[in-house]
């Protein structure tokens, strides 16, 4: 049984605005203070006006999927947005080989053995190929770092580990209601977990000008890779999330 009640239907895509679609993922289990601790998993997809398929934090790829996916445009961009969002990469590069893959910092290093095919790195500013149409922000710490994303045309941010969002209601593992209680990472008061801010101390004016470029877009909503994502009212989300830092 999964300990996390997934976002059904899973492994499909399901729109969100114009051009702009999430797929919910099955469940994956990450080593945490000793603990196998459950995540639900959501990737992102942007369709470029060219028809080019620009897919963050790609989840698990099936038959169905790769399909649908097809079916939507031609897969040109896969992202690795922070050194933990990088599992499935090799399998969608593996479909889809005139895919570029880009990394974010620290992804090559924690990736090695796993998927040491990346071919761009990830920096403060959107590469050429998306910039006119994607923008993007790095946000920096000590040992974690991660590239936040903005659709323009919807107004679609979109972050993976900044913000996780569980519901409780949705978690049937006792040990996973008290790790995301004492991480701070609860619907309706999801944030950016407590240890990870440890990686934020020295870096603090330079997060609290990377949230306000994120409030300066005035995104419409606002997708996390984890738990409940924001479909209205983005901007009092994420001044909410981020009060620790501002």
């Amino acid at each position: 049984m999964d300990c996390y009640k997934l976002y059904e239907p899973i492994n499909t895509l399901k729109p969100v605005a114009d051009n702009v679609w999430i797929v919910d993922g099955p469940e994956i289990t990450m080593r945490y203070l000793g603990f196998g601790m459950p995540f639900p998993t959501r990737m992102t997809v942007f369709r470029l006006a060219d028809g080019a398929l620009w897919i963050h934090s790609p989840t698990t790829l099936t038959e169905q999927l790769a399909r649908e996916i097809k079916a939507l445009g031609h897969v040109r961009f896969l992202v690795a947005p922070n050194p933990l969002h990088y599992w499935w990469i090799k399998d969608w590069k593996d479909q889809f080989p005139q895919a570029v893959t880009y990394a974010a910092p620290g992804v090559r290093k924690a990736a090695a053995g796993r998927f040491d095919g990346f071919e761009v790195d990830l920096g403060e500013q959107p590469p050429p190929e998306w910039a006119r149409q994607i923008d993007q922000v790095s946000v920096r710490g000590d040992f974690f770092s991660e590239v936040v994303f903005l659709h323009g045309g919807s107004r679609t941010l979109v972050l993976t580990d900044l913000i996780e969002n569980f519901e409780p209601g949705r978690i049937r593992c006792h040990a996973m209601r008290w790790l995301t209680r004492i991480g701070g990472v609860c619907d309706p008061d999801g944030k950016t977990p407590y240890d990870m801010r440890l990686t934020f101390l020295r870096h603090r004016a330079d997060v609290r000008a990377n949230v306000r470029q994120m409030l300066d877009w005035q995104p419409q909503q606002a997708i996390v890779a984890h738990g409940r994502w924001y479909e209205r009212n983005a901007v009092p989300e994420l001044e909410r999330a981020f009060r620790w830092v501002m």
